[in-house]
């Protein structure tokens, strides 16, 4: 389908970008290093550490660690989906706007160079980290049950997640974040091409929104509600498995009590992380709630009321001003 000439404009510009900030997973992020275990991987405005005082320093540590091996693993997951999806998407470009095609074809080559990083650093955390650590689903089944949906739900799905990237960048990056700092650059290099690819990912989102009829709309706003509950029940096996395992190698001694508080608040911190953090961010909300008729948006709402009380006290330090 060939693009106006204001959407090849912005192709085009997500071009240049690309090529401007392209990196090299062991020139420019790796560079020969393994994680600093003596340092958090995520900060505490992505951990949620510090909702847990009863931590020690260790403990603390490794919780915001356990967590950053699963933000490995659950962004190497989702982009199996999106890159698949995209390279299916650049296929509407193929005898068309030629600009587009590269523009999506560059994407794909990009996420699938994410996976790539994401899968390096799982193996160089479980080189380095206790035994024990336990995936909640497989990639592949992820994907594929994803893709069954349409467009609209997967594309609104896939910028809220790009989106939230770049919110999360920025808050590892505050003055007050003292992160292992191969993790820092891990945020770092992952948002410079991440911004670019949102930009694609609501290009293509409106171009699909404009293809559907009110009442294929409203069955594609079932769907999206339906993926952030897949998304919902996979952090809740993640927060399980993980919580069970940051309790079998923890220093300290934790009653009952404190144990649960430990697994609800690895759900709380997976939930702020994958689901509201992006939920909240205002241009996800603008791009969205613009297509939708204001009965669909309370559906939206409704199925996303539960989820909001995982917002930390101080969601401004992950959010983006309005």
């Amino acid at each position: 389908m060939q693009a106006s000439s204001v959407s090849t404009a912005a192709y085009a510009k997500v071009i240049a970008n690309s090529k401007r900030v392209r990196w090299d997973i062991d020139t420019d992020v790796l560079r020969g290093r393994r994680f600093d275990l003596s340092k958090p991987f995520l900060p505490s405005g992505l951990s949620l550490a510090d909702e847990l005082p009863f931590l020690g320093v260790a403990d603390r540590r490794l919780f915001s660690q356990v967590q950053g091996r699963s933000y490995a693993y659950i962004f190497g997951l989702v982009e199996r989906f999106i890159g698949a999806k995209v390279l299916d998407l650049s296929r509407d470009h193929a005898l068309g706007d030629q600009v587009a095609l590269e523009a999506l074809v560059r994407m794909t080559d990009e996420e699938i160079k994410h996976q790539e990083l994401f899968r390096r650093l799982e193996a160089l955390m479980e080189a380095d980290m206790p035994a024990g650590y336990r995936p909640a689903a497989t990639p592949n089944a992820v994907a594929a049950a994803v893709l069954e949906k349409s467009s609209w739900a997967v594309l609104a799905l896939t910028l809220h997640i790009e989106l939230f990237t770049q919110a999360h960048y920025r808050a590892s990056i505050a003055a007050e974040a003292d992160i292992c700092e191969l993790w820092r650059d891990v945020f770092l290099f992952h948002w410079k091409e991440e911004s670019q690819h949102a930009v694609l990912d609501e290009l293509e989102f409106l171009r699909a929104d404009a293809r559907l009829t009110p009442a294929e709309r409203d069955l594609a706003v079932g769907e999206l509600i339906e993926l952030v509950g897949a998304v919902d029940q996979i952090l809740q096996a993640q927060a399980a498995a993980d919580a069970a395992w940051f309790l079998g190698v923890a220093r300290g001694y934790f009653s009952a009590v404190q144990q649960e508080r430990i697994e609800a608040t690895f759900l709380k911190a997976y939930r702020w992380q994958y689901i509201v953090s992006g939920v909240m961010q205002p241009r996800f909300q603008k791009v969205l709630f613009a297509t939708m008729s204001p009965a669909q948006a309370e559906r939206v709402n409704a199925a996303l009321a539960p989820l909001l009380a995982a917002a930390p006290a101080e969601p401004s330090r992950v959010v983006e001003p309005a």
